[in-house]
Parts: structure tokens; sequence; C-alpha cells
């Protein structure tokens, strides 16, 4: 992971998209991370609109959580409910 003062950018950011398939590239301020540029190359933009939205990631927390607490059932079983083979 490479990291760069945001007061120190200078290069353009189509220049600091170069190499952000090998490492990210992480923007402080005094120290701090405020963004970063990532590769999405093998994300299609559908994942990556979900990964982003803040309401569908707090759906999956919750499921995640009912999950643990709950339990659920198999594929198995799944197919079985819904007649499946």
């Amino acid at each position: 992971m490479k990291i760069i003062e945001l007061s120190e950018a200078k290069a353009s950011l189509a220049d600091y998209t170069h190499g952000v398939s090998e490492e990210p590239l992480v923007i402080a301020v005094d120290g701090k991370p405020v963004a970063a540029l990532v590769s999405v190359a093998e994300v299609d933009m559908e994942t990556l609109s979900l990964s982003l939205n803040p309401q569908f990631m707090s759906m999956i927390e919750r499921s995640r959580k009912r999950q643990q607490r709950e339990g659920g059932i198999s594929s198995k079983e799944l197919r079985r409910r819904l007649n499946m083979k």
C-alpha cells in the first residue's frame, strides 16, 4: 500500500491511477487516511455499486447477525422445501 499526503499530491489523477492494480494508493491529510484509489478491474458495476451502498451493507450486516443468532437452513434443506433436486 502506498500513502501520499494530499498536500504533496501534485500529479494528475490519471497519473495516480497507474499502479493501483498492484497496490492501493491511500491519500492522507495530516497522516490520517481520507481516500483511497484501488483497482476495480475485476469488479462489475452492480457489485461495486452495491458494496458502496450503506443501506445495502446495513441489510447484509443485519442478515449476518440474524444468521449467527438464529441459525439457518442448509442448501439441501432449501432445495427440499422448494421441491428441487
